[in-house]
């Protein structure tokens, strides 16, 4: 690949190039965006098979969405990479990125990638069940290098419609929309990898808090950075609640059965995923901490402020609520508090709505608030480079 000055560089060549470029979003944009939200909600889909059925085969409905996501991501950018090398013009070679001699964007070349890597995943995923049986944790080798290339598409498609963005000139409201919702994107697929971190018996402890701000600081700050919008951190946290709930009250309507003992829970719908965090909350927190900084303040003071922000308006919503989530008025159709695995045991059924107690949170949150400040100042930096991007 060409060197780091040539790829993203926004010389004169780049300023020709965005003087030609549209306000319109090309179809390619729309395709990977449309492959990122399949892959993402396969995924949900997938770990409600495995909660609801068990392991059946490898061929389920949820496993062709989420490779369905990973074709279209991967011919997409494949066509989009040709038609740049072989009958692209003047101004389309100049926001592309050059490797082995094709020439695509940035955001294509991390597509490509990201499909070959599921679908390596695809028959390692399939003999790791065949040799291991059902999946008792999410984290393992086959779903992480599914992880991988899902994310890469992900950021892929994002980086795309960011780079429009950037290039854009007029009126950029519509690109900035489509770059916020691959942006939500990927803080869905963020939350869905870190959930067995975040489950709701855990949130009165230091280490829900820890690893919430390590994870979501990251992508909610870097996103705003780079975003056009007025309220983009409070726009990717919504995508991310939106598609949560989505899939949440759109699973339980259809009928599932347990295959795979052993059974402890019977089980007539398929397990919706769990309610989505309220991190709409600390994420228009961070977004009037930047209206308010516009640039004036150094990064480094920034990401201590959304930082402390970020921690002081999520436990003061999200401690509380784990509280209701316990109560009976949580165990309905809408907040699903009261429905269960088929595989959960009697031990475990009996603690089901039992919170952990809170452990030395006075210890614990200032180490929360210092993993915070990292996750900010990185997320800064990233949003710094990616609010630079025109390839």
């Amino acid at each position: 690949m060409t060197t780091t000055a040539t790829a993203f560089a926004s010389g004169q060549g780049l300023a020709r190039d965005r003087a030609t470029t549209s306000s319109a979003a090309p179809w390619s944009i729309y395709a990977v965006l449309f492959a990122s939200t399949s892959v993402i909600l396969g995924v949900i889909w997938d770990i409600s098979w495995h909660r609801s059925i068990g392991r059946d085969t490898f061929w389920t409905p949820a496993h062709i969405a989420i490779y369905l996501g990973g074709i279209v991501a991967g011919l997409t950018s494949g066509w989009v990479a040709l038609r740049t090398t072989f009958a692209g013009s003047e101004a389309d070679r100049g926001t592309a990125v050059r490797f082995w001699g094709f020439r695509a964007p940035l955001g294509a070349w991390v597509c490509i990638w990201g499909a070959f890597a599921m679908v390596t995943s695809a028959p390692f995923d399939d003999w790791w069940h065949n040799a291991y049986g059902l999946d008792v944790k999410i984290i393992s080798p086959p779903h992480m290098l599914l992880a991988a290339g899902i994310a890469a598409i992900q950021c892929g498609a994002m980086l795309m419609a960011l780079a429009w963005q950037n290039r854009a000139i007029g009126d950029r409201r519509q690109l900035g929309r489509l770059y916020l919702l691959g942006a939500g994107l990927l803080l869905l697929l963020a939350a869905t990898v870190a959930t067995e971190h975040t489950q709701r018996w855990d949130m009165h402890q230091s280490h829900f808090y820890q690893v919430s701000a390590g994870v979501f600081l990251f992508f909610i700050i870097s996103s705003a950075r780079a975003s056009v919008a007025r309220w983009p951190a409070t726009t990717v946290a919504l995508v991310y609640t939106g598609l949560t709930l989505f899939m949440l009250l759109l699973l339980p309507l259809f009928p599932a059965q347990a295959l795979l003992g052993p059974i402890y829970v019977e089980v007539d719908r398929f397990m919706p995923t769990d309610f989505p965090l309220l991190l709409i909350v600390p994420a228009f927190a961070v977004d009037l901490v930047m209206h308010r900084s516009r640039r004036q303040i150094n990064d480094w003071v920034l990401a201590l402020l959304a930082s402390a922000v970020f921690l002081v308006a999520f436990i003061a919503v999200q401690y509380p609520f784990a509280d209701f989530l316990m109560m009976p008025w949580a165990r309905n159709w809408f907040f699903g508090s009261h429905r269960m695995p088929y595989s959960v045991d009697p031990s475990m059924q009996a603690r089901w709505y039992l919170m952990k107690p809170p452990d030395r949170l006075a210890v614990g949150l200032p180490i929360a608030l210092a993993i915070g400040y990292a996750s900010a100042r990185f997320g800064l930096w990233w949003g710094n480079w990616m609010s630079r991007v025109q390839r």
